[in-house]
């Protein structure tokens, strides 16, 4: 599985950020007035707004990095708006550390790596980037003894044993798509640009 570009980091991203939960619940309303409730999404998907109040056109402004506007403005068309994907590391949310992903039962070799959010809810991440370490009951595997599958996966040359913790430390990214078809680019004074608002939105990578 080939892996989608990554969202450039520009030093001119501003504030705020907006960062969306999303769920699906399909509601059936009775005519007595009792509803029924059913979820439809198991993980929700994430909804990005970002913002940026410098972009430049030139190598003038040095901090906002080089032709910085032409690197957004190019980044976006590569993935041709809302066709392609591209991964997202959220600079909040990127990182897992001794991340438990599941217990051995002797025979699964194939553990799908999540994150915990704020240790209450567990889900399956878009697109891991890194790998620092995996341990099988608490004992560091050598990086030989597994291997990363693509998108979000750790697969074992041997099964763990039954009842084994398995754990990882990695990065990850969101796998996401722009929301638009187009994007607002404007000057507002020579060589210096800004963008009100950018939005993208996450994928199901499997």
């Amino acid at each position: 599985m080939a892996t989608p570009p990554l969202f450039p980091s520009l030093s001119g991203q501003g504030w705020s950020v907006h960062k969306k939960p999303i769920f699906s619940t399909l509601i059936a309303t009775h005519v007595s007035g009792r509803e029924v409730r059913a979820p439809l999404y198991l993980n929700p998907l994430w909804e990005f707004e970002v913002t940026y109040d410098g972009l430049t056109s030139s190598s003038d402004y040095g901090g906002l990095g080089a032709n910085s506007m032409q690197t957004l403005a190019g980044f976006f068309m590569l993935v041709q708006g809302q066709y392609g994907t591209f991964l997202y590391a959220d600079p909040t949310d990127n990182t897992a550390a001794a991340q438990v992903i599941g217990y051995g039962d002797g025979a699964t070799t194939s553990f799908v790596c999540s994150r915990a959010m704020g240790g209450q809810f567990l889900e399956p991440v878009g697109w891991v980037t890194g790998i620092s370490s995996v341990s099988v009951a608490g004992v560091v595997q050598s990086a030989s003894a597994y291997s990363l599958v693509a998108p979000n996966s750790i697969a074992f040359a041997s099964a763990p044993a039954s009842g084994a913790l398995v754990s990882a430390s990695f990065t990850y990214a969101f796998q996401c798509r722009f929301s638009d078809d187009t994007a607002d680019l404007e000057q507002f004074m020579q060589n210096l640009w800004r963008v009100d608002s950018l939005k993208f939105r996450s994928v199901r990578s499997s």
